[in-house]
């Protein structure tokens, strides 16, 4: 259910001030969120700057604050913020922009309830057992934005949810086999146990690896060799996507499909040490990747008759 109009309506002044809020948020933390947003429509950028500063404040929150109580604290307050946007009273700060947008577009409550789940999850799980528990997180903790901004395109199908589930736990997960030394630096492993016991180790061997600044050993290696294969099948699952969606969405799908992609090389080419070495991927490859979605999107574009392409940019607000 949406909220419907509040009859305590912000000013038009405290609502363009949250909005400049939420765009100052996105602008500054995440570089491939900020690339991918030049690929949107002008009218869909703010919808998800509003989006995004909820979604990476709430994770600053659960990774950042001073101790577990302190981000339950604070974690909850952004529950309650949700609670009331939802029950049409009034908010305040980045919330006023996204209730706005909550409004406009009718987005359902239950991905916002599901992330802040997870973070507050964070604060108490640090390990997983076997892959259904991890799987169960990734369904809060990354899914539901991709489920927010297939609403935002009116295309949250049952069938684009599970395709763009695929995406996002995949994205979630990359980054997971990405950063094992530095989850494990704040307490946390991903890595589940059973995997980890199916290829003859368990976390000891990561702790040890660390404080001696040794090689990232083969067991372990193996292990998030066999993680990485099965990330990259869902992100092979997820190409469809791309033509089931909007043009101006499927550009971003396909940006942040092949950045994931892109993710796992990187893993792959330092021969999965992981926990001596960060894979990155590199500002060149970046806009190489950038620069090839975006001529695959104009090539589309360039097909069509005058007349097709001007009735497409009028019905999917391409600019």
């Amino acid at each position: 259910m949406s909220p419907r109009s509040s009859d305590r309506t912000p000013t038009a002044a405290q609502l363009a001030d949250s909005r400049r809020q939420c765009r100052r948020i996105s602008r500054s933390h995440y570089e491939n969120f900020l690339v991918g947003s030049l690929l949107l429509p002008r009218k869909m950028r703010q919808p998800f700057f509003d989006i995004y500063a909820f979604c990476r404040t709430a994770d600053d929150l659960a990774d950042e604050s001073q101790s577990p109580a302190k981000a339950r604290e604070s974690l909850n307050l952004y529950q309650d913020f949700i609670s009331r946007i939802y029950e049409n009273r009034s908010v305040s700060g980045l919330f006023i922009a996204l209730a706005d947008t909550i409004g406009r577009f009718e987005l359902p409550r239950q991905p916002f309830d599901d992330l802040l789940n997870a973070f507050l999850q964070d604060q108490t799980v640090q390990r997983y057992a076997d892959e259904e528990s991890l799987l169960n997180y990734c369904t809060r903790s990354a899914n539901p934005v991709g489920r927010l901004v297939l609403a935002l395109a009116d295309s949250d199908t049952r069938e684009n949810v599970q395709t763009s589930d695929e995406i996002c736990t995949a994205l979630q997960l990359a980054n997971f086999w990405q950063d094992v030394a530095r989850d494990f630096a704040i307490g946390r492993i991903y890595l589940p146990a059973e995997s980890m016991k199916q290829h003859g180790f368990d976390e000891s061997l990561i702790e040890h690896t660390l404080r001696t600044n040794a090689t990232t050993p083969r067991c372990l290696r193996d292990a998030i060799a066999h993680q990485c294969d099965r990330t990259r099948t869902r992100f092979e699952r997820g190409w469809q996507l791309c033509d089931r969606v909007p043009r101006w969405l499927a550009a971003d799908v396909e940006l942040f499909i092949r950045g994931g992609l892109a993710t796992l090389d990187a893993i792959a080419q330092i021969e999965y040490d992981v926990l001596r070495h960060r894979p990155r991927v590199g500002k060149t490859k970046q806009a190489s990747l950038f620069a090839l979605t975006l001529l695959r999107r104009f090539s589309i574009r360039s097909r069509r008759t005058p007349s097709t392409r001007r009735s497409a940019t009028i019905g999917e607000g391409v600019q």
